[in-house]
């Protein structure tokens, strides 16, 4: 399906693959290993539009679907983060965390599907020339494919940036390529530093963004899924900003962080002139959020409920718990009569039945978590009071109930119904780049490249940027007027609160080198039958070599010129 939309920037991926067909998202429609029987050869697919090169350049937009969605859910990182624990213990999630990961056993497919998808781009580019549609001049949709694929090559080259961030944040040192290979050249290429890869992704930004439009709202089908020129600001915006960070950036130059604000202040001065806008928190997700104003690239996935029954509390039907948020990050969330903490306010036990400590809390709380006493799932066929004190509807010794006496509520879409019968589903995106994140960005590169909260060199103050946020009419939260270490530690709880949930957390605390300070020892709480809540400490492996991943075994075994990771 391909949606039409006006001044919307969203790019939803689902509806480009939609588009194509697929039976599932994981198929690839242009099949070169042809036969006779077939006759699919590749000159029948560089001559043959629809089914030949546009499947060719979607396959390439499918791969990072399938790069950051995993089975399970566990495209939540937040599992191996403060942000939550994941119930089930065969969650792959919980390989971060309990010993289950090494170079034999990386889990993440990212090295695997982002130069699979590089090859892609990079046999695309080699043999464009070669394409030739003519023999279809007398369709009258010619035309309009000749244009678009005139901005084919800038889109599969914003989607080879895109994979070559994902693999310079994931991994530091990557190979660089560029053009084909033979798998005796493949096998026996060098890890390229870092870098050279931030160089190349900002340079191929830069090069591409005049190419592409602003929307596709105007452009031939308006289809929703294509790379947009905000999109490639954003992608310019968030490379710098992990470039600058203190994991890439060992000698703290300062100028690396002034490239990133200025990165970000571009996508703040532009948004609302490419019909960008902050929108309300709890718009970010649900059946129609594709057409969210905030988003600039997001994964859409069609109808489905497979989100929910992995997500809703066990005692729902078919509940599995899932993501379940913990203590640490609900002590994070700021009280909005003067920003004092969940954790400070409460520091404690504390008894349930004669206080309410969730009362008058950031309002993203209640978006994005649910606690003991709320009615949820919200429709009608399944709505009941959550229970998480011990012995609960909800909670243990129920087989994979809550271990962190919460559940997730932000992405999940509540009016989902997953009894065995009649169930319902809805449409689900998940945000990549979004607008608040760049305000967020620009906080922080400013006040890294300033030395102060409060200095508008760059014609905003970092104060200013993240009260933009805490200003928006459905959170109304009391202003920063920090600075100094002070600041520093307020910025980084209002990101975790701001971005739960969103594939942040689980990068960010690595690129600050901060992962023994929040990742080693997190916080869940338990619920007597008394309504007593009890903190306790749990205690996870970490060790500084899980900055970046390890190389998978199986790669340095076919070329022997790959080095490991250090530690690894």
């Amino acid at each position: 399906m391909i949606t039409k939309i006006s001044r919307r920037l969203l790019i939803s991926l689902s509806f480009i693959i939609c588009h194509l067909s697929f039976s599932t998202m994981l198929t690839s429609c242009a099949d070169l290993d042809y036969t006779e029987e077939n006759t699919r050869d590749e000159a029948w697919t560089y001559d043959y539009y629809e089914n030949g090169i546009k499947n060719l350049v979607f396959d390439v937009y499918a791969q990072v679907y399938n790069n950051e969605l995993e089975s399970n859910s566990a495209y939540f990182l937040a599992g191996a983060t403060d942000e939550a624990q994941y119930a089930l213990e065969t969650g792959a999630v919980n390989n971060y965390v309990n010993g289950g990961w090494s170079p034999a056993n990386p889990y993440s497919n990212t090295w695997t599907k982002a130069y699979t998808a590089i090859a892609d781009v990079n046999m695309y580019l080699e043999k464009i020339d070669q394409t030739d549609i003519s023999d279809w001049q007398y369709n009258p949709d010619y035309k309009n494919w000749v244009a678009q694929m005139e901005m084919f090559p800038y889109e599969l080259r914003f989607l080879r940036a895109y994979f070559y961030f994902e693999l310079f944040k994931t991994y530091g040192d990557v190979p660089l390529v560029t053009t084909t290979l033979t798998n005796g050249q493949a096998n026996n290429i060098r890890r390229t530093p870092a870098e050279q890869i931030v160089k190349f992704i900002i340079e191929e930004c830069d090069a591409i963004a005049p190419y592409l439009p602003v929307s596709y709202g105007t452009e031939y089908g308006s289809e929703v899924g294509r790379a947009t020129r905000v999109a490639v600001a954003a992608l310019k915006a968030r490379t710098l900003l992990y470039a600058a960070s203190p994991l890439h950036n060992t000698s703290g130059d300062k100028a690396k962080w002034a490239k990133a604000a200025e990165a970000c202040k571009y996508i703040i001065d532009n948004a609302s002139v490419w019909g960008l806008k902050l929108s309300a928190y709890g718009s970010l997700w649900g059946h129609d959020a594709f057409f969210n104003p905030e988003l600039i690239f997001g994964l859409g996935r069609g109808e489905s409920n497979a989100f929910e029954m992995a997500n809703y509390p066990v005692g729902v039907e078919n509940g599995s718990s899932g993501n379940c948020p913990t203590q640490s990050l609900v002590d994070q969330y700021e009280y909005q009569d003067n920003g004092e903490t969940f954790g400070q306010r409460h520091p404690g036990s504390i008894d349930l039945s004669s206080v309410n400590p969730y009362e008058g809390l950031d309002p993203r709380f209640a978006l994005t978590v649910v606690k003991n006493g709320d009615e949820w799932p919200s429709n009608g066929a399944q709505k009941k009071v959550i229970e998480t004190f011990t012995g609960g509807f909800n909670a243990a010794p129920k087989y994979g109930a809550t271990s962190t006496g919460y559940y997730l509520r932000k992405y999940v879409d509540g009016s989902c119904v997953t009894t065995a019968d009649n169930q319902t589903t809805r449409r689900h995106t998940w945000i990549l780049f979004r607008l608040a994140e760049f305000y967020l960005d620009y906080a922080e590169a400013v006040y890294n490249a300033t030395g102060s909260a409060n200095d508008d060199t760059y014609g905003m103050t970092a104060n200013d940027a993240v009260n933009v946020l805490r200003k928006r009419a459905d959170i109304q939260m009391p202003l920063f007027t920090e600075d100094g270490d002070e600041w520093v530690k307020r910025y980084e709880r209002e990101r975790l609160v701001e971005l739960a949930f969103e594939n942040h957390r689980f990068w960010d605390v690595r690129r600050w080198k901060k992962g023994a300070q929040y990742f080693k020892t997190i916080q869940t709480a338990t619920i007597s039958p008394a309504l007593l809540l009890t903190r306790t400490a749990v205690t996870r492996q970490w060790d500084d070599k899980f900055n970046f991943y390890p190389i998978p075994q199986s790669e340095l075994k076919k070329n022997p010129n790959l080095s490991q990771n250090p530690g690894w």
